[in-house]
C-alpha cells in the first residue's frame, strides 16, 4: 500500500502536467488569431475608407461632367443662334450687294452694244477681264509689262487696239476712260528702275500713263482720258504668294458714262466747278 502512493503522486502529476499544456497552446493561437482579426478589421476599415474617397470623387467627376454638358448644350445652342445671324447677315449682304450693282448698272449706263463688244474682246483675250454691269475693265499686267518694268511689252498694242476701237464707236463716243496702275508691295530693288521710279506709285503712275499714252496713239481722245496710280495701297489679294502678289499688278480701265462723278473731272462735278 506504501509502494502505490507514489506511483499515485507521479501519476496526479503527469496528468496536470499534460492538462496545463493543453491549456497553454489553445491560448497562444487566439492571441494570434484575434492580432489577425485585428489587422484585417484595420485594412478592411482603410478599404473602406478608400473606397468612400473614391465614390467621392466619382461625385465630384459626375457632377463636373453634368456641368460640361450643360455648357455644351448652351454652346450648341448659341452657335446655332450665330449661325442663323450669320446666314442672315450673308442674305442681307447679298442682298444689298445686288442693290449696288443695279444702282451701278443704272449709273454707269454703259451701252448694251459696247457692253457686247467688250465682253467679246475680253472672251478672245483672257487677260482682259471685263465687268458687264460696272464697265470696269482690269488687264493682268504681266501681259502688259516685265516685273519692276513700265515698258510694255511687244504685240501689247494688239488688245489695246480693238478696245480702243470699240471705245471709238458712235454709241461709246460720249464715254469717259479711266487707267488705274497698282502694283504688289514688294519694293524696287533693281537699278536702273529703282533710279527711275523710286516707288510703287511711280511705278504704278507710269504703267498707267504708257496704257493711256498707247490708247491716245491708237486714236482714242486725249480728253476722254484720266491716268491714276495707286501702288501696293489697293491690293485684291494679300501678297503672300507669287500667284497673289501677280494679282495685285494690275492695270484696271474704267468705262464710264459721263454723269458719272470722277474726282478731278471737271465736268463730272459741275457743282465743285
Amino acid at each position: 500500500m506504501k509502494a502505490a502512493r507514489p506511483a499515485l503522486a507521479l501519476l496526479v502529476l503527469a496528468s496536470l502536467a499534460v492538462t496545463s499544456g493543453c491549456l497553454c497552446a489553445p491560448h497562444s493561437r487566439m492571441a494570434a488569431v484575434q492580432a489577425a482579426n485585428r489587422t484585417l478589421a484595420e485594412q478592411s476599415r482603410a478599404q473602406l475608407a478608400e473606397i468612400e474617397n473614391l465614390r467621392s470623387h466619382a461625385r465630384d467627376i459626375e457632377d463636373q461632367l453634368m456641368r460640361t454638358e450643360e455648357e455644351l448644350v448652351m454652346l450648341e445652342q448659341q452657335s446655332g443662334v450665330d449661325r442663323r445671324q450669320l446666314s442672315s447677315l450673308r442674305q442681307e449682304r447679298s442682298e444689298y450687294h445686288k442693290q449696288f450693282r443695279g444702282l451701278m448698272a443704272g449709273s454707269a449706263r454703259v451701252p448694251s452694244g459696247v457692253s457686247r463688244r467688250l465682253a467679246e474682246i475680253s472672251k478672245k483675250y483672257p487677260s482682259l477681264h471685263f465687268d458687264p454691269v460696272t464697265g470696269i475693265s482690269k488687264l493682268d499686267t504681266d501681259v502688259l509689262f516685265d516685273v519692276g518694268k513700265a515698258e510694255l511689252k511687244p504685240g501689247a498694242d494688239k488688245m489695246l487696239n480693238e478696245l480702243v476701237a470699240v471705245l471709238n464707236q458712235p454709241e461709246a463716243a460720249n464715254l469717259k476712260i479711266m487707267v488705274v496702275g497698282h502694283t504688289d508691295d514688294r519694293l524696287i530693288v533693281r537699278r536702273p528702275a529703282r533710279d527711275k521710279y523710286p516707288n510703287n506709285f511711280h511705278l504704278s503712275s507710269a504703267r498707267a500713263l504708257l496704257v493711256a499714252d498707247l490708247m491716245g496713239q491708237l486714236g482714242l481722245a486725249e480728253e476722254r482720258l484720266g491716268v491714276a496710280g495707286y501702288g501696293r495701297c489697293q491690293p485684291i489679294a494679300p501678297n503672300a504668294s507669287e500667284e497673289d502678289r501677280q494679282k495685285n499688278r494690275r492695270v484696271e480701265i474704267f468705262v464710264m458714262a459721263p454723269e458719272v462723278p470722277v474726282v478731278g473731272w471737271t465736268d463730272s462735278i459741275p457743282t465743285v466747278y
